[in-house]
């Protein structure tokens, strides 16, 4: 079994934890990389913008092309998928902040990093990138830990809020807005969405 990262953004964790969780999505320019994962290897979910591991996906089946809407209710980019079963899913307010010491401290990509430096973020741009084992069982160790009592990292729900994104189709690329609640003039200004982050 083998561990691979599966990032999200506050607003496919949103949709996900929606439907049935029975299937995680890709890009289409992910299918080469895609064909390196296997049935029983594990999906291990992050929440970008928001910095935290929330759940874990054991692949059945996959992957495989399939254009119905899932994470966007139409024009779904993420159509390289598989079928998958949930482990773990956590709640926002239970998922694990990557700085947490039990994490930060002993995972390869942030052991010995500076908790303000971003030299670590390298291995959280793409999904489907290979986490070593002993990092995989580290992070579904702590997702693990948390669905039976854990601890809770407060959350603010102004500042969630704002995480959450739109996606809007422009003739010339896709960009992400966030609607503000009151409009001044640096908010709501649109972003490039991230490659390969759902």
């Amino acid at each position: 079994m083998a561990y691979y990262l599966d990032l999200f953004s506050p607003e496919t964790y949103e949709a996900f934890g929606r439907c049935d969780r029975g299937v995680s999505g890709f890009r289409a320019r992910q299918r080469n990389v895609a064909d390196r994962v296997k049935a029983g290897d594990t999906l291990v979910c992050y929440m970008t913008k928001f910095s935290r591991w929330f759940g874990l996906l054991e692949v059945a089946e996959g992957p495989f092309i399939d254009h119905t809407p899932i994470f966007y209710s139409e024009n779904d980019p993420f159509i390289v998928r598989f079928k998958v079963k949930t482990k773990a899913w956590l709640p926002v307010e239970k998922a694990v902040p990557i700085h947490e010491d039990r994490l930060w401290n002993v995972l390869s990509f942030t052991k010995g990093q500076n908790k303000n430096s971003s030299a670590w973020t390298g291995k959280l741009r793409g999904s489907l990138v290979r986490l070593s084992d002993d990092d995989g069982k580290i992070i579904e160790t702590a997702i693990l830990s948390q669905l039976e009592g854990g601890e809770k990292y407060p959350v603010d729900a102004e500042e969630y809020r704002k995480l959450l994104s739109h996606r809007i189709r422009r003739p010339d690329k896709d960009v992400t807005v966030t609607v503000p609640e009151d409009t001044g003039p640096e908010r709501g200004v649109p972003e490039t969405a991230a490659p390969d982050i759902r």
